[in-house]
């Protein structure tokens, strides 16, 4: 099975993360984006050993704060990557046809296949994230009246620990990132997108009525990434404060995630390359067509 990337940000096994002791500062620097090319360039040929083995689906999965930079970091470490191997997924409001079914249901359709990376912007892990911190959205998901809402965190978090156990067995990748920007550094973007007239359609009022649950949150994601860090499904909780130095960790990660697998290209047969040889000669004769 997949052995997760060693990395100082790597979220431990044992249940032992605290919020409070996780950095939110990276090191700004020029240096940053040069590593940051230079992960994206090996990136490249990886997703394209990885699309052409066919044995592996890559699943990447972004939470965090609004404002943390899930969508620019998605975007940057995936530039220049063939967008026919690739898939990204965001997941907000569930829609009545989601809510019909399971919480895991919509996530699941999005799974990527093998050979391809799928990007999740947001997850499964809204369920225990925005749904513990607003436990009055539980009224509107249709729950049957056997469910115990005292003990339904873990028993989600169980469900998700499980279901990403059965992906990892047969195949699947999973690196999940936690974002862990600064409430300080989350106001100071929250100015920019007001102060500047291209980034104010990314501003909902509502972001900042969920800054007063700010506690509650970092409560929610230390006790998901506490149930769900595993060795097939490891978390790294990432500083976002700095955005190069975030993206480019989070390439590099992504990078020795992949290198790991050992990746090659099929090989042909024997009898294909005969064949190869038959193809070559007819192409090279001149009264060919």
């Amino acid at each position: 099975m997949f052995k997760a990337p060693e990395s100082e940000y790597l979220v431990p096994f044992d249940g032992s993360f605290a919020v409070k002791d996780a950095p939110t500062g990276g090191h700004k620097s020029l240096g940053n984006k040069k590593r940051l090319k230079n992960a994206v360039g090996k990136l490249d040929d990886l997703q394209k050993a990885l699309y052409a083995a066919n044995r592996h689906a890559l699943l990447l999965i972004f939470q965090g704060m609004d404002a943390a930079g899930k969508d620019s970091t998605i975007r940057a470490v995936l530039e220049g990557i063939n967008p026919a191997g690739c898939q990204v997924f965001s997941f907000k409001k569930p829609s009545a046809k989601e809510l019909d079914h399971d919480f895991l249901w919509r996530t699941t359709q999005a799974f990527p296949e093998r050979g391809r990376i799928g990007v999740f912007n947001r997850s499964q892990y809204e369920e225990v994230l925005v749904v513990r911190v607003h436990p009055g959205i539980l009224d509107f998901q249709q729950l049957p009246d056997s469910v115990d809402r005292s003990v339904i965190w873990d028993e989600r978090l169980e469900s998700i620990r499980d279901q990403e156990k059965h992906l990892a067995r047969n195949g699947t990748v999973i690196l999940k990132f936690w974002l862990n920007v600064s409430k300080k550094e989350q106001r100071k973007r929250f100015l920019d997108r007001l102060d500047q007239a291209d980034k104010q359609w990314k501003f909902n009022p509502g972001d900042i009525d969920e800054r007063q649950h700010w506690d509650e949150y970092m409560h929610a994601f230390e006790a998901a990434l506490n149930a769900t860090s595993r060795e097939w499904a490891p978390w790294y909780s990432i500083p976002a404060d700095s955005k190069p130095y975030m993206r480019a960790t989070i390439a590099e990660i992504i990078v020795a995630a992949l290198s790991g697998l050992g990746l090659r290209y099929p090989q042909p047969s024997d009898e294909d390359r005969a064949r190869f040889d038959e193809c070559r000669s007819a192409l090279n004769d001149p009264g060919g067509k």
